[in-house]
């Protein structure tokens, strides 16, 4: 007889699925288990690597995302197990994390449902491990921040339930659906999942029914699990916020009545639009503050230039024209601000050469149309030279203030440099260590802290498993990845509950894998360095992009006298045109189809592959190659071979 089947929905998280299920299987060697992966039409490449590295799963290939209920329900009809586990993709469990939760609830009898301790990439204890039931009341205080001030109230804490301790094991109300166990003859009896939510609340519905049929949902600490959160769906997005609530609105439809029906969906649809609201709010000030407090500095400058200028020249009277500056000096300092931008003058972290660079680009510009306007409209080369200089000050000395006030990411010291620990055999830190060369970490020091018992003779050695704290002090290390091949999931748990207050970033290296993966703090979906294709998404590479495709769409429209006769095409030339200017398409990139297992970017008239004829195999492996080493030069020789291409 089976006692476990474990249901894991997948949804483009290959690196994730891939190291999950190393540990699923790991912790089901002493249980008679079934693994199912629904996936839900996923285009990375994770069935691929599912069918290659784990023939033993039961893999459900969906050809449309059917979402989370529909998705877990197909499985859990299949499913022979006394229990079944839903599972995220992006968790790793303890190798005894399923004796322990199956002997539990073996000897529980009123037990329904049951969800352990989940902590985060950093080792962090996540709230959501343990959950009350959204009442309206308890929903209030959540959204208005009282649960948050008053965390071990009984009456203000209901919505994690803060006031139990995560170290015990309790009865609650709510269990996560990132790991959920349930008897199967419960699920017989109340059914499954409400397949009328497509993802989130779900899990709400089938605990409180759950509940409602007379058993218990226990939370269960005494295994834990990692649940990096959230890498499908990003937390932080508008659109997570809109299903969410959305999901809350059908459970209160559902199970709530009257009066109490009415202020839940009231306080619903008040979170969207304050949530939603505060998103956009948020969204405009992180891009556009530190640049509109630049342009008020810049034109202050200018005009307190102006004035000295002017002062120290012995004249008394104003010899500028107050209504040409009025258009004049902000229109210099807009210049400046895009050259800035387009110079990663705005990249986090700030780096002064690129704002000395911006500036003096700027002021190339506004000498060269100075030098085109007409003699009645020109003032003084001088001014835009001073000009120059108190914008530089300016925007330095906003950067210094936001540094030494701390603003994130305005820190005008150097990137805090990678220090790596690798954790594991030797064989395993050598792959590791290729694999780190690689990509683009760079770090600037890896050390090898063996799991072995006898001699290490290898250069990089520098201590043994029992001298972690001491390497960790001693070789200033601020990052440390355990290879899961050599080390149990249950040592890796522990050492990041014993490490959480060292400061240091925790990652897992999956044997046999591409990817190690991480996550280093509670807001970020997940981290993961894999070699890297992704330098056609890197901020520099986007804004030169961006900029040839407004440079050669104006050309192109000025031009196209001459370059619309020579088209192969020409149907859609113009058309072209003012798409790539307006930013809908680009000249350059993948072509007209998306190609989702690649770095997003914008549909293109134009693409690699035109330079010869392909396969649609080689097609996909020059996109790639593109992607991988994309420089703008690339794109001019693309544009250039393919001139007569434009109008396709």
């Amino acid at each position: 007889m089976v006692k476990l089947s474990v249901i894991i929905v997948n949804y483009n998280v290959k690196h994730f699925i891939e190291q999950c299920l190393f540990s699923v299987f790991k912790a089901s060697e002493t249980l008679t288990c079934e693994v199912f992966v629904v996936d839900n039409n996923s285009v990375d490449g994770s069935t691929t690597l599912i069918k290659d590295k784990f023939p033993n799963v039961n893999l459900i290939e969906n050809k449309v995302n059917t979402g989370f209920s529909v998705a877990n329900n197909q499985a859990i009809k299949l499913a022979k197990g006394e229990y079944v586990l839903l599972l995220n993709p992006d968790t790793v469990v303890q190798e005894d994390t399923f004796t322990k939760i199956i002997a539990f609830m073996d000897k529980t009898p009123d037990a329904g449902g049951l969800g352990v301790k989940m902590l985060d990439g950093q080792g962090n204890f996540a709230p959501e491990s343990k959950r009350g039931l959204p009442t309206p009341s308890v929903a209030f205080y959540k959204m208005f921040g009282l649960a948050k001030f008053f965390p071990k109230s009984e009456k203000f804490g209901k919505y994690h339930l803060t006031y139990l301790s995560e170290n015990e094991i309790h009865s609650v109300d709510v269990l996560s659906g990132a790991f959920m166990l349930i008897r199967k003859t419960v699920l017989d009896t109340i059914g499954n999942l409400d397949e009328t939510f497509f993802m989130y609340g779900e899990d709400i519905d089938l605990s409180y029914r759950i509940t409602k049929a007379g058993f218990k949902n226990y939370y269960f600490p005494q295994t834990q699990i990692i649940h990096y959160k959230g890498e499908s769906t990003k937390r932080s997005s508008l659109n997570y916020v809109v299903i969410f609530y959305k999901a809350m609105a059908i459970f209160s439809k559902k199970h709530f009545s009257g009066s109490h029906a009415f202020w839940f969906n009231f306080l619903i649809h008040f979170a969207i639009i304050l949530k939603a609201g505060l998103a956009l709010v948020t969204r405009f000030f992180k891009a556009f503050t530190v640049p509109m407090i630049d342009f008020a500095l810049i034109v202050f400058s200018l005009y307190v230039i102006k004035n000295l200028y002017q002062y120290n020249s012995g004249l008394q009277t104003d010899i500028y024209s107050e209504k040409l500056l009025s258009v004049a000096f902000p229109l210099y300092a807009l210049i400046w601000i895009i050259t800035l931008y387009f110079n990663g003058g705005y990249d986090k972290p700030v780096k002064i050469l690129r704002i000395v660079r911006g500036i003096f680009i700027g002021t190339v510009f506004i000498l060269m149309g100075y030098s085109l306007l007409p003699e009645s409209m020109r003032f003084s080369r001088a001014l835009i030279l001073f000009g120059t200089l108190g914008a530089l000050v300016s925007v330095i000395l906003l950067r210094l203030i936001l540094h030494l006030a701390k603003f994130k990411n305005y820190s005008l010291s150097s990137v805090k440099t990678k220090r790596i620990a690798v954790i594991g055999e030797e064989q395993e830190f050598n792959r590791v260590h290729g694999l780190i060369k690689q990509t683009e970490v760079n770090p600037s020091f890896v050390g090898f802290v063996s799991a072995e018992q006898n001699g290490v003779h290898n250069p990089l050695y520098i201590g043994k498993l029992n001298q972690i704290d001491e390497v960790i002090k001693i070789h200033q290390i601020n990052e440390i990845i355990f290879c899961a091949k050599d080390l149990s999931s249950q040592f890796i748990i522990n050492n990041m509950l014993t490490l959480v207050s060292s400061g240091v970033d925790f990652k897992i290296a999956p044997p046999e894998s591409l990817s190690i993966i991480g996550s280093n703090n509670i807001d970020t979906a997940g981290d993961l360095y894999m070699i890297d294709v992704n330098s056609i998404s890197k901020p520099s590479n986007k804004r030169n992009k961006r900029l040839l495709d407004v440079a050669f769409s104006v050309l192109a429209i000025v031009f196209s006298p001459i370059l619309f006769f020579i088209q192969e095409t020409k149907s859609k030339y113009f058309v072209n045109c003012f798409n790539v200017l307006f930013g809908f398409y680009s000249w350059v990139g993948y072509g007209k189809t998306v190609d989702k297992t690649l770095p997003e970017i914008k549909r293109s008239v134009l693409s690699p592959s035109m330079l010869q004829l392909n396969s649609s195999d080689k097609v996909k492996l020059i996109n790639l190659r593109y992607a991988k080493d994309y420089k703008i030069e690339k794109d001019l020789i693309i544009i250039w071979k393919c001139l007569k291409k434009l109008g396709i």
